[in-house]
Parts: C-alpha cells; structure tokens; sequence
C-alpha cells in the first residue's frame, strides 16, 4: 500500500520544496513530510503533480516503459488549421528528435480558474484551445510542439497523467489516493532456497 497526493500546481511555481532564488516551491502549498514529485512539470505551467514516499510508485510513473499518457489544455496563439494539428498528431521534428503520435483535438473555451497574472490579451489575435495528449515527458515538450506549428502556447494546464486527472481541485488545493501495487511476478527460472541441513546437537 503506498500514498500518492494530487496536487494542483499554480502557475510560476517550482516542483521542489527549495530554491536559491526565492521562488515558490512547493514547500509554500504541501505541509507534508518525506514525499517529492513523481515527474516534473513547468515554472510557468500549471495542474497535475503527482507526489509520493514510495520510490516504487514513482518509478512506475515515471518511467518511459510504462509510457504514461498526459492530458493538457493549451491555449495557443492563433487559430491552427487542420494541417496543423495533423502534423501535431502525427510527430513533428524537433531538436532533440521526432516526437511520438500524440492525440490533438480543438476544444470549446474549457471552464477554468484565472490565472495571477492573466494572460496578455491582444485585440487583433484571435486565440485557440487545445487538447494535447502526449506520452513523453522531454523537456517544455508540448510548447515546443506548438511553436514548431507556427502557434507558441500562452497557457498550459495538465489535467491527467495515466489514470489520475486533476477533476476539481483548484490551483493550491490536493488530495490523498491510497495505492495498492502489484507484485513483481516471481519467476519461473528462481528455485525455493533451499533448506541448510541442521547440526545435530553435541
């Protein structure tokens, strides 16, 4: 059994408890002992973090194998066209490499908190949200997808990683899932050890 704590990160703060810089970290929102992120997410992004104690769970989080899919709302600069998002969907090459398929659809203005500060707002660009699923984690990877179309990202806010979604905790707010985790299988080639014989008593 493990502990796993969801937290809605706010907008420009760290995913570590300390920092040279007097920026926020963590420490200013979760009063919890001994857990640290299981994966990273943005300064400037917001949503998701997932948290933990156990290195296990956070392995098989994390971990590339296991290929965890994360869930974004973006909201881009622009109105980006269906060649766009095809090629957003397809993979598009950046500089450490082609990006694997990703699921990308146009969603409905979504209902969500503001965020301090706003974004800047321009009268003559007409701005556009997103649903970006994806199942990599390289670094300011989903920006880095949108700016390579041709629309930079104005906001990102990660709704879900594999099978946790932020549902409707609002930004500074987390709660508490009790894990339950497999077993490695034993296996098949490892023989019960094998009893020492006992000394018979002088």
């Amino acid at each position: 059994m493990s502990l796993l704590y969801l937290f809605h990160k706010p907008f420009q703060v760290l995913t570590q408890f300390t920092d040279s810089q007097g920026r926020d970290t963590l420490a200013q929102w979760l009063d919890i002992p001994n857990i640290y992120p299981a994966g990273r997410l943005d300064y400037d992004s917001e949503g998701l973090l997932l948290l933990t104690d156990d290195g296990m769970l956070a392995h098989r989080i994390t971990h590339p194998d296991h290929k965890q899919p994360k869930t974004y709302l973006v909201l881009v600069e622009g109105q980006p066209d269906d060649n766009a998002l095809t090629a957003l969907s397809k993979g598009v090459t950046l500089k450490d490499g082609l990006t694997r398929p990703a699921r990308v659809r146009r969603v409905a203005s979504p209902q969500v908190p503001d965020r301090m500060p706003p974004v800047r707002q321009r009268v003559n660009i007409v701005d556009t949200w997103l649903e970006i699923s994806i199942t990599e984690g390289r670094n300011r990877q989903v920006r880095r997808m949108t700016a390579h179309v041709g629309h930079p990202t104005l906001r990102l806010i990660r709704t879900a990683i594999g099978q946790w979604t932020l549902g409707a905790l609002l930004p500074g707010e987390w709660r508490q899932e009790t894990i339950h985790m497999p077993r490695a299988p034993q296996s098949k080639n490892t023989r019960p050890p094998r009893e020492r014989p006992r000394r018979k008593p002088r």
